[in-house]
């Protein structure tokens, strides 16, 4: 068994926690925008631009952490069992994200253009107002998300300064 996680597993990690960071910042921004704002469609553009390039990211990470060992997790056995939980909540509410803004995004027929390099195709409106709804829960699952990956770094912080085992430190590369 390994002592730490994988280079590509760290990268995704971090690269994925900023990204979650800064699309929930720019969501809370953008909705103040107004029509007359210069960032009216460029921000909306961008955000959906990363989204589903974060959506590639999180699928591959996905399979990769199939193919991987594990480094040895650390805690009580509750411990391990939350922190399973928590992981699979997680990826799953970043999915039910992604999907959500999907169809926030489909629900008028247009395809979204992702940074112009690539078109992602849109299935329409297949409930009544979706837009709406589907924003509603985008909302919602994007504060589920930070509130829980506020609780997952507490955790890392938890096991690094008070149980002071190498939890953290897996994740880091430093040990």
């Amino acid at each position: 068994m390994k002592s730490r996680w994988p280079r590509l597993i760290v990268f995704f990690h971090w690269i994925s926690a900023l990204t979650v960071i800064g699309m929930f910042a720019s969501g809370l921004w953008m909705v103040d925008l107004t029509y007359y704002s210069d960032w009216y469609k460029t921000a909306p553009h961008w955000h959906k631009s990363v989204g589903l390039l974060l959506l590639a990211i999180t699928l591959l990470r996905l399979v990769t952490r199939a193919f991987i060992s594990r480094p040895p997790s650390f805690g009580t056995a509750t411990e391990k069992k939350l922190s399973h939980l928590g992981h699979i909540l997680l990826y799953t509410l970043m999915i039910a994200l992604f999907a959500s803004g999907y169809l926030i995004s489909t629900a008028d027929g247009r395809a979204i253009d992702v940074f112009n390099w690539f078109a992602v195709p849109a299935v329409g409106e297949l409930f009544n107002n979706q837009e709406d709804r589907a924003g509603d829960a985008h909302f919602y699952i994007a504060w589920s998300v930070i509130i829980l990956a506020v609780v997952h770094t507490l955790a890392a912080l938890k096991h690094h300064f008070i149980s002071k085992d190498d939890t953290l430190k897996q994740m880091l590369r430093l040990r």
